[in-house]
């Protein structure tokens, strides 16, 4: 993984991608939470290539503005890039675009995990 790598993902909006039916607003229009998750699925797809087998990545922070609203049936584009790596952590500049111009952008944190001790871990806490 390097420093300039970029990736996007396009989408379209669905109804259950909408505010009114994720529980963050009442309004029809595509909401931040959505907005966020296909920025972090953009940006571990981005690297995933890159890992050894059994390795992932988690999200650890997230600092994103929202902008501008987005109905169902639009299209909106997720473009992540690389900014820093620094041991475990990588740092991605990212964007979230409709067809009519920028809905989002900010800073994105994401950390390599082993899968199977990451999911050993959390079970943990059950016992």
């Amino acid at each position: 993984m390097e420093v300039g790598k970029k990736y996007t993902i396009t989408e379209t909006v669905t109804e259950a991608q909408l505010a009114k039916n994720v529980g963050s607003g009442c309004v029809e229009v595509f909401a931040t939470p959505m907005m966020i998750a296909l920025i972090e699925k953009t940006a571990a797809a981005c690297v995933q290539e890159d890992l050894p087998q059994g390795d992932s990545t988690v999200g650890t922070a997230i600092q994103v503005s929202h902008v501008a609203a987005t109905p169902a049936g639009m299209k909106v584009t997720a473009t992540v890039e690389i900014t820093a790596v620094e041991g475990r952590a990588i740092t991605f500049a990212v964007k979230a675009e409709d067809e009519k111009g920028l809905i989002g952008e900010g800073v994105h944190q994401r950390v390599v995990i082993h899968v199977d001790r990451f999911n050993e871990k959390a079970q943990a806490k059950l016992s």
